[in-house]
């Protein structure tokens, strides 16, 4: 089993105004943000870096256009200057530069932009994959899924908004899945499926996803004690909306296998309901502690459970339940609990 740290670590980056209170508001965000977007082949030759007061900003075809920071590092990664040293530079000095060192050449660069900001600068062979394209996929097929607990928010200049796993920002988007109602049997213990999906629009990060079934997601959203992890990442190159079809497949595939181990259980429990112990409580007796369950409880049991009508496989399982809850001990709870769970095994 493994822990899981990914959105941990993205909860801990992420600033208010990149917190989304439910996937169908991430959704809409990311679906404006495309609605808005607009891409343009820009030859070398118009590009233009100017001084803007106390910065820099792009004149691309004659129309001026500030920058993000990520698109200034790209900026001064296709130039191949340094941009801690370009921050150095007063704005004038700093247009110098890049009339140096700019690229010469007739291959255009495609730049996003959103109103009158440059997202970023890419070269011929990026291929972009939007946000809410892969985030269509999710809400279609990640039927009964939904963020996790909330955790206890950051407060930065006053914003306490709550922290869900489901971020987007200038850079990138992430989102954090579970089905809080998908617990199953694996191995004897309960496990839950969940998973993680990411894109950047801007080239900042893969496109990917990463399902798993889990026992806990602690209030710092770390996933504990995860099995059967698999993971998928592309980067955006020309096939990158093949993408969507692995994601979809592994969506998929959690959903049928929640599906599956809720229906066998499901099964198990009709079993249970119709299947007695024994035609008396002598017999019921025997099965209880040849199970390991003291006399002095399973005396008790079986009270509880005649009432009931019948010695079901459920009803006494239901008496067994009911009484480690009364002990005091935890270790004894679940001990109790665990040989009274056993006698499930005899409805599957």
């Amino acid at each position: 089993m493994q822990n899981l740290t990914r959105a941990h670590d993205e909860l801990f980056r992420r600033h208010p105004d990149e917190r989304f209170a439910s996937l169908s508001d991430l959704w809409d965000h990311c679906q404006r943000m495309k609605q808005w977007s607009s891409v343009n082949w820009v030859s070398p030759g118009e590009f233009a870096v100017e001084p803007s007061q106390s910065s820099l900003c792009l004149n691309l075809q004659g129309a001026s256009m500030s920058m993000t920071d990520w698109s200034f590092s790209q900026l001064c990664s296709l130039a191949q200057v340094s941009k801690d040293t370009v921050n150095r530079l007063s704005p004038e000095t700093a247009t110098s530069v890049f009339v140096e060192t700019w690229p010469r050449g007739s291959k255009p660069f495609q730049v996003l932009s959103v109103e009158n900001m440059v997202q970023s600068v890419h070269r011929a062979s990026y291929t972009r994959l939007y946000n809410a394209d892969l985030l269509a996929i999710v809400k279609e097929f990640a039927v009964g899924f939904q963020p996790p607990q909330q955790a206890c928010p950051d407060i930065v200049d006053g914003d306490t908004r709550p922290a869900t796993g489901l971020y987007c920002g200038e850079q990138d988007m992430f989102c954090f899945l579970i089905d809080p109602t998908g617990w199953v049997e694996i191995e004897g213990e309960a496990f839950a499926p969940g998973f993680m999906a990411w894109n950047s629009e801007v080239g900042r990060r893969t496109v990917g996803i990463q399902t798993f079934w889990f026992e806990a997601v602690c209030a710092n959203h770390i996933v504990w004690d995860a099995v059967d992890v698999r993971e998928f990442t592309r980067k955006h190159t020309t096939n990158v909306h093949e993408a969507l079809n692995q994601i979809r497949d592994m969506i998929l595939r959690l959903v049928e296998l929640r599906d599956q181990r809720r229906d066998s259980f499901a099964k198990v429990i009709r079993n249970a309901m119709t299947t007695t112990l024994g035609e008396d409580a002598e017999q019921v007796m025997q099965v209880l502690r040849n199970h390991g369950i003291q006399k002095a409880v399973a005396d008790q049991a079986l009270k509880i459970a005649q009432r009931q009508g019948k010695f079901t496989i459920f009803s006494v399982v239901d008496a067994l339940t009911r009484l480690a809850g009364q002990q005091a001990n935890a270790g004894d709870r679940t001990e109790a609990d665990a040989r009274g769970s056993s006698l499930l095994a005899l409805a599957a």
